[in-house]
C-alpha cells in the first residue's frame, strides 16, 4: 500500500502525500466516482512538495529519461529530499505511474514503489485536478507546458540522419516511373509529328533520345549540310547509321513544312531531350541514395527494384517487419486475392520478378528461386534498417549466395551454408575494423614520434642558443678584463 504518490507533469515533478486509503474498495463505482470531484478527491491526498523544472530543455532531459524508465539526477535529489526516512512503525511506499521508473528508483534510492491499479486512479484523479491543487497555477499553463514539451519531445524522437532517409528514395521512384511514362508519351507525339516531315528516320533510329536530337538537329531534311552530317554522326555514334540517315533525307517521301512549323518541333523536341537528361540526373540521384541507405538490398537486387519494395512497403523499416513470405508477392496483391476468391493458384513473385535472377532460372524454378531470393531481401533490408555503420558486405555476399544457389538447381552443385557465410563476413568487417584501428593508432604513434622529434630539436636549438651566449658574454667579460689590465698597466707608467 503506497503512502506517497510521484506524478510527472510537464511543468515539474510533484510529490503528493495519501492521508485516505481505500484499497479495498477501490473498484467500487462511488469511490471511483469521487476522484473526478475535487472536494472529495482533496480529503484524499494532499501536495507534499512541488519542483519546476528550470527550462524546456531540463524538461524535455527529464521527460526522456522517464520515458527510457532512468532515475534522473533532478528526480533523485528531489526525492531524496522531501521523502521521509522508511522505518519499521512508518514503512514509506512511493506510487509511480511507469513500472520500468519504478523499478530504477527502487535501485537507486532503495525506496519501496508501486504501479498498480490503485496507483493509477490516484494519478488520474491528480491529472484532472492538477491545476487546482497547486496555486502557483494561473489557468491555461499547464496546457502550454504541454503543448511545449510536446512539440520539443517529438521533435527529438522524429531526428533522423539527413543521409540515410528513405522517403526520399520513395519520391525519387515514383517520379522516376512518372517520368518513364511522361518521356514515352512525349516522344511518340515527336514522332509522330515530325513523321509527316521525314518518316523514313523512325525507323533507322529507335532510341527516343536520339530520334528527338536528331529532329532538333535536322530541321528540313533538305538543309543537311556535311557539318550537320558530322553532327548527326556524333548523336548516333555509327557512321552507317549516318549515312542511311543522309540516304533516306534525299529520297524521303515526306511533306514539306513551314519555319513556323519546324520552330514548334524543334522546341518539343527540346522539351524532351531535357526530359531525358533530367530522367538520367534523377535515376544517378536514387543509385547514390540507395547506396547510402539500403546499401545491401541495392548489392543483392538491384537499386530500382530495391526501391520500388520500400516505395510499396512505406519504408525501410515496414519492409524489414515483412515476412519473406510477404516480400516475396509485395506487389502482386490483387493476383494474390483474385486466386484466393477463385481457388486458383496464387502468385509465385511480385516486384522482385524485374531481378535478374527470376529471369536467369528455369520455368520449373522461378517459383524456388523468388522465395529464396525473397528470404535474402526480407535479411537484407533487416540489416540495412538496424545496422549503425552502413555496409554493403553482407548484400554482396547474399548476392553469391543466390547465384550459387541458380548453380545447384542447373548442376545440382551444393552451394555453401547460410551460417558459413555470415561468419565469413562478420570476420571481414571485423577486420577491416581493426585495420582502421591500427591506422589511426600509427597515425597517432607517427604524431606523437613528430613531436619527440620536433621537442628535441627544439631543445637543442635553445642549448645551442644558450652555449653561444656564454661563449659570447665570456669574450666580452676577458676583453673588458684585459682593457682594465692595460689601462692600469699605463697609470703605474
Amino acid at each position: 500500500m503506497s503512502n506517497y504518490v510521484l506524478y510527472e507533469c510537464a511543468s515539474g515533478y510533484a510529490l503528493f502525500e495519501r492521508i485516505m486509503n481505500e484499497d479495498i474498495g477501490q473498484e467500487l463505482e462511488e469511490v471511483q466516482q469521487a476522484v473526478l470531484d475535487l472536494s472529495k478527491f482533496g480529503k484524499m491526498i494532499t501536495l507534499k512538495s512541488f519542483i519546476p523544472f528550470k527550462s524546456a530543455t531540463n524538461a524535455l532531459e527529464n521527460m526522456n529519461d522517464i520515458s527510457e524508465g532512468i532515475c534522473s539526477d533532478d528526480l533523485k535529489s528531489f526525492l531524496e529530499l522531501n521523502l521521509p526516512k522508511s522505518s519499521k512503525k512508518s514503512k514509506v511506499v512511493l506510487g509511480v505511474s511507469e513500472k520500468n521508473l519504478a523499478g530504477t528508483i527502487k535501485e537507486a534510492l532503495n525506496i519501496e514503489c508501486e504501479s498498480n491499479s490503485v496507483v493509477s486512479e490516484f494519478i488520474r484523479g491528480i491529472r484532472l485536478h492538477f491545476e487546482k491543487l497547486i496555486k502557483q497555477f494561473k489557468e491555461g499553463d499547464i496546457e502550454k507546458a504541454q503543448l511545449g514539451l510536446g512539440h520539443s519531445y517529438s521533435r527529438a524522437k522524429v531526428k533522423f540522419n539527413v543521409n540515410r532517409v528513405d522517403n526520399m528514395i520513395i519520391q525519387a521512384i515514383s517520379l522516376l516511373d512518372q517520368l518513364d511514362k511522361d518521356i514515352n508519351t512525349f516522344a511518340m507525339r515527336c514522332r509522330e509529328w515530325y513523321s509527316w516531315h521525314f518518316p523514313e528516320l523512325g525507323k533507322i533510329v529507335a532510341d527516343h533520345a536520339q530520334y528527338a536530337k536528331l529532329a532538333k538537329l535536322i530541321k528540313n531534311k533538305s538543309n543537311i549540310t556535311p557539318e550537320i552530317a558530322n553532327q548527326i554522326e556524333e548523336i548516333l555514334g555509327d557512321s552507317i547509321k549516318t549515312k542511311q540517315v543522309i540516304d533516306a533525307a534525299n529520297a524521303s517521301m515526306g511533306t514539306d513544312i513551314s519555319e513556323i512549323d519546324v520552330l514548334n518541333i524543334e522546341s518539343f523536341a527540346s522539351r524532351v531531350i531535357s526530359l531525358t537528361d533530367y530522367r538520367k540526373r534523377l535515376y544517378e540521384y536514387l543509385v547514390s541514395k540507395m547506396h547510402n541507405v539500403a546499401p545491401n538490398l541495392s548489392s543483392l537486387i538491384g537499386e530500382v527494384v530495391g526501391a520500388r519494395l520500400i516505395s510499396h512497403a512505406g519504408s525501410l523499416t515496414n519492409l524489414s517487419k515483412y515476412p519473406a513470405s510477404t516480400v516475396q508477392i509485395l506487389g502482386a496483391e490483387k493476383a494474390l486475392f483474385r486466386a484466393l476468391k477463385t481457388k486458383g493458384n496464387t502468385p509465385k513473385y511480385g516486384l522482385i520478378f524485374h531481378s535478374s535472377f527470376i529471369g536467369r532460372a528455369g520455368a520449373k524454378n522461378k517459383g524456388r528461386i523468388s522465395r529464396f531470393l525473397a528470404n535474402k531481401c526480407s535479411i537484407a533490408s533487416r540489416v540495412d534498417c538496424f545496422m549503425d555503420v552502413p555496409t554493403n558486405k553482407f548484400g554482396e555476399a547474399m548476392r553469391e549466395q543466390v547465384e550459387e544457389r541458380l548453380k545447384f538447381y542447373e548442376s545440382g552443385e551444393a552451394p555453401r551454408r547460410n551460417a558459413d557465410v555470415m561468419d565469413s563476413v562478420m570476420k571481414d568487417i571485423n577486420a577491416e575494423d581493426d585495420d582502421v584501428e591500427e591506422k589511426v593508432v600509427s597515425k597517432k604513434r607517427k604524431a606523437g614520434d613528430d613531436e619527440e622529434k620536433k621537442s628535441k630539436k627544439q631543445k637543442k636549438e635553445k642549448k645551442e642558443k644558450k652555449e653561444k651566449k656564454e661563449k659570447k658574454e665570456k669574450k666580452e667579460k676577458k676583453e673588458k678584463k684585459d682593457k682594465k689590465e692595460k689601462k692600469e698597466k699605463k697609470e703605474k707608467k
